[in-house]
């Protein structure tokens, strides 16, 4: 477990940020939380009998004394387009591990193109979008590849049965639809495009108990990015059910609100992963509860293994990349419940 390693957790008091605080807690490591709001900051301290160390993306000596002393950093404040820059480069003064739970498309790409063989070369490790968006459908693509070194094709289909999206994730997505401008990007042919039309719409049939499902097709996520990243796939794309995406789009959609004393919401996910290659089909599928609180799990899980090195790559690295895929989804039980389905190969 954490060893009472200290860890620097910058954007603690925000929804997900407080989630990983308590698990970080719970696994036995030491929170020093940071943020640039002193009064949130400080209730989540009391709160668990943490130190607190206001810090600001805008200024890098604050950011060197939040990093000071710690093990490791978790970078939970977005928007990330505006701090996970900073936040990395207190990271590699620090020479310790920067890990973030970034959903934004276009931080994420920033991250791989800026910092890519600038932390190979200093054997540092970076890990982005070490989350529910991002690092999950990642480690379901790469547990489903198996033994393949290269697919077709990837799906990763999304079932929410609802999107109350917080604060954050309505500030990240305008600033991400504001650096794209009316454009969307998709991912095929082994590159990025820029696409002005709608997204396609089609049905998914999930596993039960959720069955078929009207889906939006090329709602990319930031999964596109990590598993572009380190599989040999040419065309990956994500689905979400129509239902969420109405939620996410509508201004009316409240907050996600607790139903339990963890902070946990009632929402429920199924993630339904597919890639192909030739006429043979292979599949991997997560289910849980709240895809933000689940997101705190899975960074610390990748936060354990980084710190006891189990791991295979520096540099900037996605999850699949990095970690025993397989291994690393049987260790999220009991917050995740994976099936990896029989293979279906050419006859």
């Amino acid at each position: 477990m954490g060893s009472s390693q200290s860890v620097a957790v910058f954007g603690a008091y925000g929804h997900t940020g407080r989630f990983v605080v308590a698990e970080l807690v719970t696994r036995g490591f030491v929170p020093v939380l940071s943020g640039r709001n002193a009064q949130p900051l400080e209730e989540v301290a009391r709160r668990h009998r943490l130190e607190a160390r206001v810090a600001s993306a805008e200024d890098p000596a604050s950011l060197d004394r939040a990093l000071a002393g710690t093990a490791a950093v978790i970078n939970c404040a977005g928007p990330f387009a505006s701090t996970s820059g900073p936040v990395i480069e207190a990271a590699l003064r620090a020479s310790i591990p920067y890990l973030d739970v970034a959903a934004e498309l276009e931080a994420n790409l920033d991250t791989f193109a800026h910092y890519g063989e600038r932390a190979r070369q200093a054997g540092a490790l970076v890990v982005p979008a070490m989350a529910f968006f991002g690092g999950l459908g990642d480690l379901l693509a790469t547990a489903a590849m198996g033994d393949w070194t290269e697919a077709d094709e990837a799906h990763i289909a999304y079932a929410l049965s609802n999107w109350h999206p917080t604060a954050g994730t309505r500030l990240s997505g305008s600033v991400s639809r504001e650096r794209r401008g009316n454009q969307r990007l998709r991912y095929k042919g082994g590159r990025w495009e820029h696409r002005t039309d709608a997204a396609p719409t089609s049905q998914w049939t999930f596993p039960e108990p959720v069955g078929p499902r009207q889906v939006i097709g090329e709602f990319t996520m930031a999964d596109v990015v990590t598993v572009a990243r380190h599989l040999s796939i040419p065309d990956v794309t994500t689905y979400m059910n129509a239902e969420a995406v109405r939620d996410v789009a509508s201004a009316r959609t409240p907050a996600p609100t607790a139903s339990d004393d963890t902070g946990r919401s009632d929402q429920t996910f199924l993630v339904d992963v597919i890639v192909r290659s030739g006429g043979a089909e292979r599949r991997a599928t997560a289910g849980g509860r709240d895809i933000y609180a689940v997101t705190a799990p899975l960074v610390t899980e990748a936060l354990e293994r980084v710190l006891t090195g189990r791991t295979k790559a520096v540099g900037v690295v996605s999850a699949g990349e990095i970690f025993d895929a397989p291994d690393f989804l049987r260790a999220l039980a009991p917050h995740v419940a994976l099936h990896l389905h029989p293979h279906k190969e050419n006859a």
